[in-house]
């Protein structure tokens, strides 16, 4: 309804994870007294300033006292003291008989207005405070996550091991099957590069570049140097300490994640103004138009972001004839540049195209070159940040503008999105498609994480390693 649509163009997912977990609560009777004390507050400064009531004046204000302490102790009708109808009886009709006085229906009114605001007051702090602390679990690290990776840090700087030669010569073979990954967790990527080996007809043939920071550097290097996914190789990189071809680095590096935006349309027509949906969209950062230049000896490579759980074999991914396109993505069509225009600035679009989502994106990296796409995007970030003054928005249509008539779209098949928001995916169709996309703030790590997907993620993790079990990360 209209107000769900409010709410999530407000507060995004958090929105429809309320009410997925909102309780039906027994609560009728609590609600009732709620109703009366709301009328006996409105009722009672009219009736305070009337000499002749003094008594009713009294009674009123002992009724409302009585109804406050038993309301602040009671959320549900089986909470309630015993007794508690005599007291409803006695407020009912001490209101009935402040409706019989002769009171100043104007001021009732303004109190009642009073308290109205008041309420909304504070039902909009709650709902803030509720969809703040839902953000808060979504984008903090859970303390087994946290464990985990000090362990591997530890044990990494106790340890010592070199990269072998022969695996040097993979990670530049631009004849093999390169993916890119870019993460901060070591869990997340492992269940990536595992998910896809494990459905891949020539592992051998599988070269993963994970790509983090010096914060979480040594454990991934650790953690990739003790698992093996069988004739895979894995390459933990740290993009701050990368030194880029053919460029000198002016600032350092930082890694950067893939971004969701939230966009939300308006419906209008002759008798109303009204929201009519809510969209997401997922999209590169700043640290994916690095590639070309840390990668340089590579023509073709394929993004994974770190929230997918791949389901079958990806190597027809490398067997596409893009023509002249620079990337392959599934389309989005549920959001078109036109509906977009009012953030590209002076920019022309092309109206009819679709928009694009990352997750899985296949990247011609020669083209990507030959059309300085790297350059482009700093170009078009850099002028629609002086001109709007907001850089995230600014990523958002930069990255849309950059690759405009360059995507190929891949078939619909490849990639099913939303199962980190969405609760209403048919499973027939989790289990139809290549890879599954976790987008959104419920992550198949997190408590948030919606219990009917978790299990497509948690069958790739080993569940006898040693210190996944001493840090309850498999609990």
């Amino acid at each position: 309804d209209e107000s769900d649509l409010i709410c999530e163009f407000r507060f995004g997912s958090y929105c429809l994870w309320r009410r997925e977990h909102k309780e039906k609560m027994e609560d009728a009777v609590v609600k009732r007294m709620k109703d009366l004390l709301f009328v006996a507050r409105a009722y009672y400064p009219s009736i305070a300033k009337l000499p002749l009531f003094e008594k009713l004046s009294h009674e009123m204000k002992q009724n409302i006292q009585d109804f406050e302490r038993v309301l602040s102790e009671t959320t549900t009708d089986k909470d309630l003291p015993p007794g508690n109808e005599k007291k409803i009886s006695k407020m009912e009709a001490v209101i009935a008989k402040a409706k019989s006085c002769p009171v100043d229906c104007n001021n009732v009114d303004k109190k009642f207005r009073q308290l109205v605001d008041m309420t909304e007051d504070e039902s909009n702090f709650h709902m803030k405070q509720s969809a703040f602390l839902y953000q808060l679990a979504a984008q903090t690290m859970p303390k087994s996550l946290h464990c985990l990776s000090m362990r591997l840090t530890v044990e990494c700087f106790r340890s010592s091991f070199d990269t072998e030669p022969a695996l040097l010569e993979k990670f530049l073979n631009p004849d093999l099957y390169h993916y890119i990954v870019f993460s901060t967790n070591i869990l997340a990527s492992s269940v990536v590069i595992n998910s896809t080996v494990m459905h891949a007809k020539e592992s051998e043939k599988q070269v993963f570049h994970l790509l983090t920071d010096r914060e979480n550097y040594f454990a991934m290097k650790f953690w990739y140097f003790r698992n093996k996914y069988k004739e895979a190789s894995v390459q933990v990189l740290n993009i701050e300490d990368t030194k880029l071809f053919d460029h000198h680095n002016v600032a350092p590096l930082h890694l950067s994640l893939p971004e969701e935006f939230r966009v939300s349309f308006r419906r209008v027509d002759e008798l109303s103004f009204s929201l009519s949906r809510t969209e997401y969209i997922s999209m590169f950062s700043h640290s994916h138009y690095l590639l070309p230049k840390i990668f340089h000896t590579l023509d073709r490579v394929v993004i994974l972001e770190d929230d997918v759980v791949v389901q079958s074999d990806l190597s027809a991914l490398w067997n596409i004839n893009m023509g002249e396109k620079v990337i392959g993505a599934v389309q989005f069509c549920a959001v078109k540049l036109a509906q977009l225009k009012n953030y590209f600035s002076r920019n022309t679009v092309y109206e009819k195209s679709c928009t694009w989502t990352s997750g899985v994106n296949v990247i011609d990296l020669s083209r990507w070159r030959a059309h300085n796409i790297s350059e482009t995007f700093q170009r078009l970030v850099q002028e629609m940040s002086r001109e709007e003054g907001k850089s995230e928005t600014a990523a958002l249509s930069a990255s849309l503008l950059t690759f405009q008539g360059l995507v190929y779209a891949l078939d619909d098949s490849w990639i099913l999105s939303g199962l980190g928001r969405n609760y209403g995916i048919d499973l027939d169709s989790v289990n139809s498609v290549a890879i599954l996309h976790f987008d959104g703030n419920m992550k198949p790590w997190l408590e948030l994480g919606i219990p009917k997907y978790k299990r497509f993620w948690k069958k790739f993790l080993d569940q006898e390693d040693s210190f996944l079990s001493d840090c309850n990360v498999n609990q």
